[in-house]
């Protein structure tokens, strides 16, 4: 069933973002591909096979920090690892050093369900998810790294003639934006996924609302290959090295950090650390509107097909897709609590599975193989910051919800440019520190100054 453009939402008109993202960063990205080393073939991958792969070169060097940066980036997750890539590649700035307590992969950007879409609804979030969709649709070979983008589709389930009503005016929204969205009718649905019980008495469905060109990315392999184009370019990635201070000048400007490997100066510093945003924030005396919380993820055993998308079952916050390797990765809700422990509770586990029965029974008969949480920080609105900070020298990257893993890409490329250019990004223009203050929030889902409840 084809949507309707509605005349209420006039986004394109009103907003003046399409304008930007379809011509001139559509072009800046075609140059990047350009760019691009072409390391990883099937011509080296042949070679090495006739060698025992023992030839490889090592991803990224392991290096001992330098005395001095022209930019640090606290936090060797996905969206640091993004802001240093583009920094090197669209800014020029490359004595640039990525910090990082564990190891590169060990924090959020490895601990979430893999989930990549732009069907959002307010304006001043569909420009930036549908231009990072767009970076996610050439970046395995922008960064000559399988990040195993898997275009299956996210098939929002809508369980009320409420629902359908709501999925018609975001549909109509996604698509003012240049976006893809198509609504489904109940049998359309059951045919798609033939194993829901669309007969659940509490639940029952109504119908869906596809994207096509959403779907799942391999996390560890974003990680991956945006820690190796980035040394490429000759950013520094420092692992196992624990920001424990936020060095600043007698203006109060950031100079640099101390770490557990020693002082390090820096004309920048970007803060990038997702759930311990505000404790890092609090080392150069500013406090964050952020609460940090648990999400937990699961994964079954391994089975043969049964899901070729990626389902969100609007009850309860259910979301599941299939891996490659057969298991299905699903997660729900916050456990309910303020927490940075990287570990769930088990009401929670039942709160999810429990869930995930109601949507699709057969469920009952799998597995569970392991689950595991990240820490999310939480905002009042239940959007993100990419914006300078009050304190001069020192940019913040924080706040992403539920939103982190499939903003990877745009959330780089912004902040790269807000470090750069000591400047918001038009596409980051919303995701501001004052914007309480200027009684411009940006509400996704209407639940207000609840963090926990977005």
């Amino acid at each position: 069933m084809q949507l309707s453009l509605s005349q209420e939402f006039s986004i394109a008109a009103e907003s003046n973002f399409a304008y930007q993202t379809d011509s001139s960063l559509e072009r800046a990205g075609q140059r990047q591909v350009v760019r691009a080393a072409m390391d990883y073939s099937v011509f080296n991958l042949i070679s090495q096979g006739f060698r025992g792969h023992r030839g490889w070169p090592r991803a990224w060097r392991d290096p001992e920090p330098k005395p001095r940066y022209d930019a640090v980036i606290v936090g060797g997750g996905g969206h640091g690892l993004a802001t240093a890539y583009y920094l090197a590649s669209e800014h020029g700035i490359r004595n640039v050093a990525v910090l990082e307590r564990g190891h590169i992969g060990s924090g959020n950007v490895g601990r979430n369900t893999t989930i990549v879409r732009s069907d959002y609804l307010l304006r001043e979030e569909l420009p930036f998810y549908e231009w990072s969709l767009k970076l996610w649709e050439g970046l395995s070979r922008e960064l000559n790294f399988n990040v195993m983008f898997s275009q299956r589709g996210v098939l929002s389930l809508l369980h009320s003639d409420g629902d359908v009503d709501d999925a018609v005016r975001r549909g109509n929204a996604i698509q003012l934006n240049g976006s893809d969205a198509e609504l489904f009718s109940r049998d359309k649905v059951l045919r798609m996924v033939p194993l829901l019980d669309p007969d659940n008495g509490r639940f029952p469905i109504y119908g869906g609302l596809l994207q096509k060109r959403a779907g799942t990315a391999r996390h560890d392999a974003v990680a991956w290959g945006y820690a190796r184009a980035a040394d490429r370019l000759g950013v520094d990635i420092i692992q196992n090295c624990e920001v424990t201070a936020i060095r600043r000048n007698e203006r109060g400007a950031a100079i640099g950090v101390e770490t557990t490997r020693g002082a390090i100066a820096a004309d920048k510093v970007g803060l990038a650390v997702a759930g311990h945003s505000s404790r890092l924030a609090s080392m150069a005396g500013l406090k964050l509107p952020v609460e940090s919380h648990k999400l937990q993820a699961f994964v079954t055993e391994g089975i043969k097909p049964l899901l070729d998308t990626a389902l969100v079952f609007g009850v309860g916050h259910f979301y599941i897709s299939q891996s490659d390797k057969g298991g299905l990765v699903f997660g729900a809700s916050l456990d309910g609590y303020n927490s940075y422990a990287q570990r769930g509770n088990l009401a929670a586990v039942e709160d999810t599975v429990e869930a995930g029965l109601h949507l699709m029974p057969a469920l009952k008969r799998l597995r569970l193989l392991r689950h595991w949480a990240g820490v999310m920080d939480m905002t009042m609105d239940g959007s993100p910051f990419i914006c300078p900070t009050p304190v001069g020298g020192l940019y913040l990257n924080a706040g992403w919800n539920y939103g982190g893993f499939k903003a990877t890409p745009a959330s780089g490329w912004c902040f790269a440019h807000t470090i750069a250019r000591d400047e918001p990004h038009p596409l980051a223009r919303h995701y501001t520190l004052d914007r309480f203050a200027r009684g411009y929030a940006v509400d996704s889902t209407g639940a207000g100054p609840q963090p926990n409840m977005h």
